[in-house]
């Protein structure tokens, strides 16, 4: 039986670079290079087995990449994706890559455009199981489709009908009956209540943690809300401009923030001990990410910088045990 210390996922220098150059004869005539974004820039974490992983940062900040590049929806610019051992990244073909990809599934933000409209909800969940050729049989299927509903809070007799007769909050439902037909040990949920009202994203996130109590799940949870994490993570990974500045256990993270980056998001959290006063905004924008600032990318919104931030880019380093941290102000 595996170890459940170890890690089911290793990501090391992970990179996704897109290329937004302007047309061939744009650049020729105006003398321009290639552009290149760099949505991801030499991201590293692991993920045990049982264990939620959050990412968390604003919008832009490559954390929905990131699960991309895991699930294998885009191809990385360079590093390493490890899964229980198995180099993901050194498979080249549909043959090789299908064994590792049964073990994965992916729960998609919004639960209105990743359900075909024109698939009844047997055919929608029953979709990997027919793909992984798991189950034989129309009845053993049908079996099959009835009790993944259950799990997920419906009923069987939904199976006949059309996503539109769903609420998004049921339609989420149907997606992650989808994600758990595969019977898989890891599932990226990409932001996966943010377009849900508050009573329902509750319901949902107890349904995600109800369900990896239940199969012994592994999550990597992405999402801008930290109320929701602190709620289902336990350790958390917070992004800006494409890399990781901060990588801590849950608590230690909302109880003793060490990169200022991060303590500004937590400033934004409304606090019930704080009534009548306002939340503190996000300090500055965002730099655009095809020009970034030299050093430490956070150094044009912290109130922390010195010359030598401007001037070099901190590491991800060890600070203290189980956390991680890029700043060289919070090692002094």
């Amino acid at each position: 039986m595996p170890d459940k210390d170890t890690a089911l996922l290793n990501v090391t220098g992970l990179k996704r670079y897109f290329d937004v150059s302007r047309p061939f004869l744009n650049r020729v005539f105006e003398r321009q290079k290639r552009q290149y974004l760099k949505a991801v820039n030499g991201v590293s974490f692991s993920i045990k087995r049982g264990e939620t992983f959050a990412l968390v940062g604003e919008s832009g900040c490559g954390k929905s990449t990131v699960a991309h590049l895991v699930v294998g929806l885009f191809p990385p610019s360079s590093g390493k994706i490890e899964f229980d051992g198995i180099n993901m990244t050194a498979l080249k073909n549909r043959a090789q890559l299908r064994p590792v990809r049964r073990r994965m599934a992916m729960i998609f933000q919004d639960p209105y455009a990743s359900l075909n409209p024109r698939w009844r909800v047997s055919n929608i969940i029953s979709e990997p199981i027919k793909a992984f050729g798991l189950i034989n049989g129309r009845q053993a299927i049908i079996q099959r489709t009835s009790a993944l509903l259950e799990q997920v809070g419906l009923s069987p007799q939904d199976s006949s009908k059309f996503p539109h007769e769903f609420s998004g909050g049921q339609r989420q439902r149907i997606s992650i009956a989808r994600a758990l037909a595969g019977e898989p040990e890891f599932i990226v949920c990409d932001e996966p209540t943010s377009a849900l009202d508050v009573s329902v994203q509750a319901q949902i996130l107890n349904l995600i943690k109800n369900l990896q109590t239940k199969f012994g799940l592994s999550y990597l949870f992405i999402s801008h809300d930290l109320a929701v994490v602190r709620h289902i993570a336990d350790h958390v990974g917070v992004m800006y401009m494409g890399r990781l500045c901060e990588i801590a256990p849950v608590n230690t993270l909302f109880q003793n923030p060490c990169h200022p980056y991060t303590r500004m998001l937590l400033d934004t959290i409304p606090d019930i001990e704080k009534m009548g006063n306002e939340c503190a905004p996000p300090q500055g924008e965002i730099p655009n990410p095809l020009s970034p600032p030299s050093g430490c990318a956070f150094h044009l919104r912290c109130p922390q910088a010195t010359d030598h931030c401007i001037n070099n880019r901190p590491e991800l380093e060890n600070i203290a045990s189980d956390v991680k941290v890029a700043c060289f102000q919070a090692r002094s």
